[in-house]
């Protein structure tokens, strides 16, 4: 437990490091992302916002609120989740992550989920949501779960939607409420059966 735990902090400080694109110039602080080495669900948003930027922590902000009052809802506190973004520094003006960025900060991100190795993943937004689900939309597919590589994915709408068009807010709280029930199952299925192999068809499921 302690070898991942220092795994994940090596990443961390890779991260604040990090000049592999041009995001470090204009950054306050780098998000490496936040949670226990064993969570069972990994949230993964899009990158820091302003307030991200001061703290150097994942979701601190007016959406990082309106998560753990999600989080709340289904039981859960933030110590029990791993939280982190596709990107782990703020793009200027709080503009869209541009595809070399994207690109410098997926290997820290994929070094997180292999040893974090959650049951559940959750993409929050369409950047991270992209990564699982390319070429999908978000309006189309919110709530669903795929199964991929041995692992579900679920993307649901960045909490932020909710701040900007009280609309979903309703939606990703009805989106959020299946989360429980999706892990049990996870559980009781990989006690059932062996996990699938990486190259099993990615399937549609419980949805």
């Amino acid at each position: 437990m302690a070898e991942t735990q220092d795994s994940l902090s090596l990443i961390a400080g890779q991260v604040r490091a990090c000049e592999q694109c041009k995001l470090h110039a204009t950054r306050k602080k780098a998000v490496p992302g936040d949670g226990p080495e064993n969570a069972k669900i990994m949230f993964i948003g899009e990158g820091p916002g302003f307030h991200e930027n001061e703290q150097g922590k994942p979701f601190v902000g007016a959406a990082g609120k309106f998560l753990d009052e999600l989080l709340a809802s289904i039981g859960m506190k933030r110590a029990n989740v791993f939280i982190t973004n596709v990107i782990k520094c703020r793009p200027p003006q709080n503009r869209d992550p541009e595809l070399d960025e994207l690109k410098a900060c997926d290997g820290y991100l994929q070094r997180q989920i292999a040893l974090i190795n959650p049951k559940v993943i959750v993409t929050l937004g369409r950047y991270s949501m992209e990564k699982f689900f390319p070429g999908a939309r978000i309006s189309s597919i919110h709530g669903q779960a795929r199964t991929i590589g041995g692992r579900l994915v679920v993307a649901l709408f960045h909490p932020a939607a909710a701040l900007h068009q009280p609309q979903y807010r309703a939606l990703i709280e009805q989106d959020f409420k299946k989360l429980p029930e999706l892990i049990a199952k996870v559980e009781a299925a990989q006690s059932a059966v062996s996990t699938p192999p990486d190259d099993e068809p990615e399937q549609l499921s419980l949805f």
